[in-house]
């Protein structure tokens, strides 16, 4: 009994200096719970604290000016322009500038003067489902509340003189699937993407081959193409299948220029391949692989991308971690070319990030792939 004993903490003995020399495993162990719930517990937040709206003030009053300011009081609205046409409204909610637009129009103060029903529009961005129904309540609530107020003591008003009349931009049913499936398309291409070269390239360590790949005259960049290639075609038709299906299970319109989607689509799927070859490349292991893989593409694409969670209602570096997520841009670009009818003009931002971080990416990765035996 003693000698089994002996033997076991023997075992336990080498195998936690193993542990303590494998940092990767440490990392995996200790780190990654504690990564997660910082993730999910500043992440996973569906409150909208503040609403990035629009303005236009087409009656010019003081009463109106009195109405907006009260509005922008309460700190539950933001200021993101004013107007006096409508028509330029359309702009901030094709750029993603304003979530909604309030249109005060002409012969505001004098019908509530008059002590006559008065009616407000109230424009809400349904392109962005996981933000719209919260705008539309609290926007709605605040002009009701606010009109309330600004008829008090006028005893001749017979109900509420101020109404807003809700109208809904590209997606006026207010249809889930409309802003889910180019959220999920973004993520799941992200997943695949990453684990595809991930695992491949972390086994052919495990198993030698990649070594004997290093004995042949073949570049590292030349080794890096080609190992990329392939996965690209595959990535190619997944984004295929995924709008397919989208379109025709649950009619996701095409309402933008569809070469922009094209070159984001190419963009993000060799950023996200590139990624997945860092991953190998730095852990040269299936499983750390698959840990590391899980933490960059998956947990991140999902928390802070926009996908689920507003990304305005993040602490401050998580907004900023944000910024570097290519996630972040292709979802974007995929909402506003299929449901916003965007066009080069107003995501060429998106494509100059997705751009930037497949470069810089596949820089990395081709660096740290040397021709070396581990």
């Amino acid at each position: 009994m003693r000698r089994s004993l002996t033997r076991v903490l023997a075992i336990a003995h080498k195998e936690m200096l193993h542990i303590l020399r494998d940092v990767r495993t440490i990392y995996v162990g200790l780190g990654m719970p504690v990564m997660m719930l910082v993730l999910f517990g500043y992440g996973v937040s569906f409150d909208l604290d503040e609403i990035p709206i629009v303005i236009v003030d087409q009656d010019g009053s003081a009463t109106s000016r009195e109405l907006s300011a009260r509005m922008l009081a309460t700190g539950e609205v933001i200021e993101a322009g004013r107007l006096t046409d409508p028509e330029q409204t359309e702009r901030y909610f094709m750029t993603g500038g304003a979530s909604a637009a309030l249109i005060i129009p002409r012969g505001f103060a004098r019908d509530l003067g008059a002590s006559r029903p008065t009616e407000l529009q109230l424009i809400i961005d349904g392109g962005d489902g996981s933000t719209a129904t919260q705008v539309m309540a609290k926007t709605e609530a605040l002009v009701t509340a606010i009109g309330a107020q600004l008829a008090a003591g006028d005893a001749r008003v017979p109900r509420a003189p101020i109404e807003a009349r809700v109208s809904t931009w590209f997606n006026p049913e207010q249809r889930s699937a409309l802003y889910l499936v180019p959220g999920l398309a973004a993520y799941v291409l992200a997943m695949v993407a990453v684990l595809l070269t991930a695992l491949t390239v972390a086994r052919e360590w495990e198993r030698g081959s990649m070594q004997q790949l290093f004995t042949t005259p073949v570049s590292r960049l030349e080794i890096v193409i080609g190992k990329l290639l392939p996965y690209l075609g595959l990535g190619v038709l997944a984004v295929l299948l995924v709008l397919a299906a989208g379109a025709w299970i649950f009619d996701v319109p095409m309402r933008g220029d569809p070469l922009v989607l094209v070159a984001c689509s190419l963009l993000f799927l060799v950023g996200m391949l590139g990624q997945g070859l860092l991953v190998s490349t730095v852990t040269r292991n299936q499983m750390v692989a698959t840990q590391m893989a899980t933490m960059t593409s998956m947990l991140p694409t999902m928390l802070l991308s926009g996908f689920i969670f507003p990304i305005e209602n993040m602490p401050l570096p998580f907004r900023v971690i944000s910024h570097v997520l290519p996630a972040r841009y292709y979802m974007n670009a995929l909402r506003g070319v299929l449901l916003r009818g965007n066009g080069f003009a107003e995501l060429w931002g998106d494509v100059l990030a997705l751009g930037i971080f497949a470069v810089l990416v596949l820089a990395v990765a081709t660096r740290l792939f040397r021709r070396e035996i581990a």
